[in-house]
């Protein structure tokens, strides 16, 4: 067995596409992950954001995936992977700047905005994955992307974490955005140079306008019973992940009383935790199947989201959190509707090449409009009744999320190596 997992690590490290995208991704989080934790925080304390605006914004990304992910799917399917995720890299350029020019909250939507926009090439980005492994590796490969990408949030929330409290919100920001600008830049080049075209067909369709491109946006693919169940935990696990997401860190600051400096180390351990798993992780889901390693992380994800009302001490609220990392990286979804290396790696197993990452998109999409305006009902219920209501709901749905896919998934055979 050792042997074989020695052969699946060389094989999916080899890989020039998982490496480019993996890689590059780890130097976008080295700017990203250093004040992403605390941009909540930000909006709230500098950009005068209350939690009601703070649900809003969040309803607004989402909102704006919606748009943008299935599009990108099926665009990733007839003219290629590469482009696709080539222009919405670019995109993710501008965001930051805008960020770190906003002295209001209603500034930053136009970010917002071009976040979502740039959330055309997940689809691509998920499927290039899949068809560069052979079936029997493709939960290696996920994993070993999730590991390499989990790399910099081992160390730089915690440098954020500090950098805040020692700055300030404003001033610490402005450090991280002006970094994720310069990033921006740099992968956007290197992915065009590295990342190759994984889609092959004899005689790919040229892009029209118009009409013409509205007729090439319409799916051609029926999907199987198992994906349409997938789509369906997938959204509740969307709608009860969102409503709670981004009032974590409210949470653990305003009301257990986390100084940044904690949070930011609460951060880190995660990180440690996803990049020693995901890899293990990927490879247990191909050795032992994926239904199995799923189902764990559907499980542990909204139980630990509800333990974090019951947290009152830093200790408390650090074990609840690591607990959530463990499942996440050995399963998918702990993030809401996918994420995980088994996640992905059962959509790929199910569906062909050809149309991962329409499937993919569509996924994202629906779990996406369901799952838009989550965050704002989350922001009403913490300030009409009270912040530990919204997590209680979202442990509720995240159950009845695992409970049918438990009931409803069932495995394709694969080939075992």
């Amino acid at each position: 067995m050792a042997e074989s997992y020695i052969k699946t690590i060389k094989t999916v490290f080899s890989n020039r596409n998982i490496l480019g995208i993996a890689l590059t991704t780890s130097l976008w989080s080295v700017a990203n992950s250093g004040w992403r934790p605390f941009r909540v925080m930000y909006l709230k304390e500098e950009l005068g954001a209350t939690i009601y605006i703070i649900g809003m914004l969040s309803m607004l990304t989402s909102s704006e995936q919606l748009l943008f992910q299935l599009p990108g799917g099926i665009l990733a399917d007839k003219f290629g992977r590469r482009n696709i995720i080539v222009y919405g890299t670019t995109l993710r350029i501008f965001a930051p700047l805008i960020y770190l020019f906003a002295t209001h909250w209603t500034h930053v939507i136009p970010a917002l905005i071009l976040e979502g926009a740039a959330s055309i090439y997940m689809p691509a980005f998920n499927a290039i994955i899949a068809d560069s492994l052979p079936e029997s590796e493709r939960g290696a490969g996920y994993g070993a992307y999730r590991m390499i990408t989990s790399m910099p949030r081992i160390f730089s929330p915690m440098i954020g974490g500090i950098v805040m409290d020692k700055m300030g919100y404003r001033e610490g920001a402005k450090v991280f955005l002006i970094a994720a600008a310069i990033v921006g830049v740099i992968i956007t080049i290197v992915r065009s140079r590295i990342i190759t075209e994984t889609l092959v067909q004899k005689s790919r369709p040229r892009m029209q306008s118009g009409r013409g491109l509205l007729a090439q946006l319409k799916p051609d693919f029926k999907f199987p019973r198992a994906i349409k169940v997938m789509i369906i935990v997938a959204i509740i696990g969307s709608f009860g992940s969102r409503m709670v997401m981004e009032f974590i860190p409210v949470y653990a600051i305003d009301v257990i009383g986390l100084t940044n400096t904690q949070l930011g180390f609460v951060q880190t351990i995660m990180a440690v935790i996803a990049t020693a798993l995901s890899f293990p992780g990927g490879i247990l889901s191909d050795r032992f199947g994926r239904k199995p390693m799923i189902l764990i992380s559907r499980i542990v994800a909204p139980l630990t989201l509800f333990g974090i009302t019951l947290s009152s001490t830093f200790q408390q609220f650090f074990l609840v959190r690591c607990t959530n990392s463990i499942g996440g990286a050995l399963g998918g979804g702990a993030m809401g509707f996918a994420g995980g290396p088994a996640w992905n790696a059962l959509i790929a197993d199910l569906v062909p090449m050809e149309n991962r990452a329409t499937v993919m998109g569509t996924i994202s999409t629906l779990a996406g409009f369901v799952g838009a305006p989550a965050s704002l009902i989350g922001g009403y219920l913490w300030a009409t009744f009270s912040p530990q209501l919204p997590f209680q709901i979202s442990m509720v749905a995240g159950i009845i999320g695992a409970a049918i896919f438990a009931i409803g998934v069932k495995e394709p055979k694969r080939s075992i190596t």
